[in-house]
């Protein structure tokens, strides 16, 4: 075998910084394109709340942050399946700038929430009538708002609790409560396939312990871009979510994940008797708008259905003056209905 020659070695090395200078190049660009974003501005130092420990029904201990005054109308937050509260900056920032008391929490194994072996969808429904005990006084009523997981949660507390106890409007907000693979967008595949794309879907994404890269990329980026957002999510919004992404502890992230493949909770939704929004984006492959349909068609009080266009998954990140609009129109709704009963 012959030994490469002093040419060969010098058109190799020569290549191979080539790529290391085109690759740091390419690094560089992605950074800046970050750094650049005007989103980035608005997503810098999430307002920090009055921490609230919180303790659930199995004795996990929930983290919980209020914002804005203590007496004004409560509002209660629940993101969704891989973040935490930070989530809500938009939404935070614009209510409490309002005088409502904005209350979010870390759901359990996410953010600064305790971890636990039990991760079925009745324990985030449990974990939420938590919070609402400790936020909400008696004779209050609060508007709850659930993306993602946080909507499930919601669906799941519905199933077990008395909604209009401590409860006087919900917002459903890029959610689903049931066959959530099947009509998934991820992976579009001919109906023929579908239990290889079930399969693919459950153990491959939602449920996989695989440790996720420790630093952000272009192909992280990418392919975040693909499954979580729609085609106009800038830089900026994509790495707010990646960096919450990454701090999940991987064996939490599936086995909630696991818990979020196998959920049928469409019986809750008829349990959900107050004034209601239902928020979809139009290019969401996680819980495509047909989700939200069915929602709408079996909630009693449904105030609107909003299909937001060329949005993702991350409607909130992606739209947060169209959600914070719905938002407080459910607040006005609230203010209404209290003011009639008074008159």
């Amino acid at each position: 075998m012959r030994s490469p020659s002093r040419n060969q070695l010098i058109w190799g090395a020569a290549a191979g910084a080539g790529a290391l200078a085109a690759g740091a190049l390419t690094q560089w660009r992605f950074s800046r394109s970050i750094a650049k974003d005007p989103a980035g501005q608005e997503l810098q130092d999430p307002p920090s709340g009055a921490p609230i420990e919180v303790i659930s029904a199995d004795g996990t201990r929930l983290h919980a942050e209020r914002f804005g005054p203590s007496d004004g109308l409560p509002v209660v937050l629940a993101h969704g399946w891989t973040e935490n509260l930070t989530y809500w900056i938009h939404v935070i920032r614009e209510l409490s700038g309002r005088g409502l008391q904005v209350v979010a929490y870390d759901l359990r194994g996410h953010g600064r929430s305790a971890g636990s072996g039990d991760y079925a969808i009745a324990r985030f429904g449990q974990d939420l009538e938590a919070v609402l005990e400790a936020v909400v006084p008696d004779g209050q009523r609060a508007l709850i708002a659930g993306h993602s997981l946080g909507g499930m949660s919601i669906a799941a507390w519905a199933q077990d609790h008395d909604v209009e106890r401590r409860v006087g409007a919900v917002a459903l907000l890029n959610t689903g409560v049931g066959e959530l693979i099947t009509e998934s967008l991820i992976l579009p595949v001919p109906a023929l396939a579908r239990a290889i794309n079930e399969s693919v879907a459950v153990h491959g994404f939602l449920g996989s312990r695989a440790p996720l890269p420790r630093f952000s990329s272009p192909i992280s980026h990418a392919i975040i871009r693909w499954v979580a957002f729609g085609p106009t999510a800038s830089p900026a919004q994509i790495a707010f979510y990646e960096r919450m992404l990454l701090a999940m502890p991987p064996t939490a992230r599936a086995d909630v994940g696991i818990a979020i493949s196998e959920i049928d909770l469409y019986d809750a939704l008829p349990r959900l008797t107050v004034p209601a929004i239902v928020v979809a984006g139009e290019s969401d492959r996680l819980t495509p708008p047909s989700h939200a349909k069915r929602i709408a068609e079996m909630l009693p009080q449904l105030e609107r259905l909003i299909i937001l266009p060329k949005t993702g998954h991350m409607g909130p990140l992606e739209r947060p003056r169209e959600v914070n609009q719905a938002l407080l129109e459910l607040v006005d709704r609230m203010r209404s209905t209290a003011a009639a009963a008074l008159s």
